[in-house]
């Protein structure tokens, strides 16, 4: 008996933030899509994420605005629209930690904060905060710094990534990779798997670090991929107040970014990152503690977390390759060289989703790409449905 053949017009592997997205966003626009992930869904990078929502001033800092702030400027409306069942995406339903981002400086850095953030181009992007309305944590005597409120805000990653599930869970399916393959059939990338044979109108590679293996399976050269890793800090603590900001150096990047979560006890955790993360990425993670406990003692002395646990996580950002490493302006979506129908893409960053989708609309709209497959997806249910992933501060102190 044959291989049953299934048509689709789009089929996912990767189900990250970034495959999630894509599926929600296709689908809204009529088309078939089928997604598969290996392990839970949103796993690793996503599920690893600090929820920021931000529109590019963090990385204006240097003193001018970039190619890669300008990209993001428009992307805290963008998901506000979605938060509110209005954009492109359905997220109502995601939870919302934060509607507020802010940005502290110590006395040191006043006024060169002052001076650029008064400029014409960021005017109605950045504010000023009185003191009465500091977040908890900076509502000491002795901050002597300056307080501004930026455009961004934070979401819950775990709620983020069961909205996105739920709303298209029948077309979600665990793939086991010892029983599956994906491989070239002439210049057609198709998918093997549970008897059946997947033949996509379009194949979306969005499996983060993932992808380099997809490539390879399809024997690709590009498009090429790199990874920056860095090394988060957690501390589950017992401090009542939450803080969303990041604290500004004498880098243009910050040195160091708080975001408050809950875990699943309802104790309070603080994940931290910034320069701390990035230059911490090699660190034992005992020294790294060590270093982040001084940062919070040197930045935020009044703040007692009392009897605290600490843990670090290791993640590697897998990006599209760029000169020297940087850090990608934009999300990424690129043709395979080794295949007709397949696409390897990367958000670069979570606030950069919508661009991802608008851009893989884009390109199906460029090759004439329209709807056309109802697929019967009956015959792939005895692979079941992934879970979702368990965020890092339930596993990291069990």
């Amino acid at each position: 008996m044959g291989r049953q053949i299934i048509d689709t017009d789009i089929a996912i592997i990767g189900g990250g933030v970034a495959g999630l997205w894509l599926l929600n966003q296709l689908r809204n626009r009529g088309y078939s899509v089928v997604l598969f992930e290996r392990e839970a869904l949103g796993s690793y990078q996503t599920i690893g994420s600090q929820g920021m929502i931000h529109g590019g001033i963090k990385y204006a800092l240097a003193g001018a605005l970039s190619n890669s702030s300008e990209t993001l400027a428009a992307m805290p409306a963008m998901w506000r629209q979605c938060l509110r069942g209005e954009g492109k995406v359905d997220l109502r339903g995601c939870r919302v930690l934060s509607e507020d981002f802010f940005l502290w400086s110590n006395a040191g850095m006043q006024s060169r904060l002052a001076s650029f953030f008064a400029s014409r181009l960021l005017r109605g992007r950045v504010e000023r905060v009185a003191a009465g309305r500091y977040p908890a944590p900076l509502r000491s005597a002795d901050f002597r710094g300056q307080v501004y409120r930026l455009e961004d805000l934070v979401l819950d990653v775990p709620s983020l990534v069961a909205t996105l599930a739920q709303r298209h869970r029948d077309v979600i399916f665990a793939i086991d990779w010892q029983h599956a393959a994906l491989r070239r059939l002439r210049r057609q990338a198709v998918l093997d798997v549970q008897g059946c044979t997947i033949v996509p109108g379009k194949l979306l590679l969005t499996a983060g670090a993932g992808n380099e293996a997809l490539l390879t399976a399809l024997g690709s050269t590009g498009p090429a991929m790199q990874r920056r890793p860095l090394q988060q800090v957690l501390a589950r603590h017992q401090y009542s107040g939450d803080l969303f900001g990041h604290c500004m150096g004498s880098n243009p990047s910050p040195r160091l970014t708080i975001s408050s979560h809950r875990d699943s006890a309802g104790r309070p955790v603080w994940y931290l990152g910034g320069d701390l993360a990035t230059n911490g990425a090699d660190e034992e993670p005992a020294r790294l503690i060590a270093r982040a406990r001084r940062e919070l003692a040197d930045l935020l002395p009044w703040v007692d977390l009392g009897d605290a646990r600490w843990a670090t996580l290791r993640l590697e950002r897998a990006e599209p390759r760029q000169a020297s490493l940087l850090r990608p302006d934009s999300a990424f979506v690129g043709k395979l060289d080794s295949v007709d129908n397949a696409l390897a893409a990367w958000p670069t960053k979570l606030t950069l989703c919508p661009d991802l989708g608008d851009q893989v609309e884009r390109q199906l709209a460029a090759e004439g790409m329209l709807p056309r497959c109802r697929p019967d997806l009956a015959p792939l249910a005895p692979l079941g449905r992934p879970p979702l992933a368990s965020p890092y501060w339930d596993t990291l102190f069990s």
